[in-house]
């Protein structure tokens, strides 16, 4: 207490410190957590109760925009501060469903570092999802191609910054891969992504070239690869 004492702290009781710093700490734990997301495959057919979803959501602390639908696709995203509590609840909430987890994901588009001009406060996130083809040495290819899309594409990441992309995510479990496009809050993306490739016909050579890996998850159309999420709390 003696350090206290001599930083102008004497008066205050050492319990109130200690309250205090877990104050803190918990805001800088809440500031830190990392987007990611949970997903609920539900059986062929069957709709995800979103209700439920929405309700956790509030338990949990998180905006009900987290929330996102497609078929019997249900996802969950956004700074999960609790995640295992989230995925175990969600687990028990929906027992006859897959629940997948989008952790640590492995390409960061970050408009901070890679843009001269700086990051709205608000976003609207835009969630996308897919499956890499089923060859292993095809997935390798896609991957590397990211780790190394910003030294040997430049071109693609100056097409996100005209775009007004805040930050783009590709997430992958197993063969799916999720994709979140953030961009200003009441934009729209129809009007932005052609900003891509506007004067920058990399982006398109890069389409192209990304789209060999790609394809539909189970319940797209013939010829369908990405699919929209669609908001649930919006």
């Amino acid at each position: 207490m003696r350090q206290l004492k001599k930083h102008g702290f004497g008066k205050i009781p050492a319990m109130l410190l200690l309250l205090l710093f877990s104050v803190f700490f918990k805001q800088a734990q809440a500031k830190a957590a990392p987007f990611s997301a949970i997903e609920v495959v539900l059986p062929a057919g069957k709709a995800p109760d979103i209700n439920t979803a929405l309700h956790l959501c509030k338990k949990y602390k998180l905006p009900l925009s987290s929330v996102y639908t497609w078929k019997n696709h249900l996802v969950i995203y956004g700074r999960l501060r609790r995640f295992n509590l989230l995925r175990h609840e969600l687990t028990a909430t929906y027992p006859q469903a897959m629940v997948k987890t989008y952790q640590n994901p492995f390409y960061d588009f970050d408009r901070a570092k890679r843009c001269k001009t700086g990051v709205v406060k608000n976003w609207d996130n835009i969630l996308l999802t897919a499956d890499l083809v089923p060859d292993a040495k095809m997935q390798r290819e896609y991957l590397n191609y990211h780790a190394t899309q910003f030294k040997k594409w430049p071109e693609v990441s100056r097409g996100f910054c005209n775009a007004q992309f805040q930050q783009l995510l590709v997430f992958k479990n197993g063969r799916q891969l999720l994709l979140v496009i953030s961009i200003p809050k009441g934009e729209n993306l129809d009007k932005l992504n052609p900003l891509t490739s506007r004067n920058n016909p990399r982006v398109d050579e890069w389409n192209k070239l990304m789209s060999k890996y790609q394809e539909g998850i189970p319940g797209t159309k013939k010829g369908e690869t990405w699919v929209f999420l669609t908001p649930a709390g919006r």
